[in-house]
């Protein structure tokens, strides 16, 4: 073999043409997490059940089941979400009950 064969082939008589891949990549999934609510004795129930139908698109009936759980266990699910939407939510809760003059808490935590 010359020197140009081995220059060329890498010694192996080849063409030094290689199987160029690519590599694999996996898009991780966002994290989720949990809106919660906060039961406080001040907020009007009819307040809860309107903000959960306002900004979780909730009908009435889950809007009042979420609610009355809020109330007798201190703390309820809103719903799962991104990071951003999670944060966008509770702070327009706050903010709503805020602009009422209610207490209302919302928080949000990694599922």
């Amino acid at each position: 073999m010359s020197d140009e064969d081995r220059d060329a082939g890498g010694g192996r008589g080849g063409t030094g043409v290689g199987l160029a891949t690519k590599p694999e990549t996996k898009t991780a999934k966002p994290g989720l997490y949990k809106v919660l609510m906060l039961n406080d004795d001040y907020t009007p129930m009819e307040f809860v059940v309107l903000t959960l139908q306002r900004f979780f698109k909730m009908s009435i009936e889950d809007a009042t089941r979420v609610m009355l759980h809020v109330h007798q266990r201190g703390v309820g699910v809103c719903g799962i979400f991104t990071y951003e939407v999670a944060e966008t939510k509770v702070n327009q809760v706050i903010d709503f009950a805020r602009q009422h003059q209610h207490p209302l808490q919302c928080t949000m935590e990694k599922e």
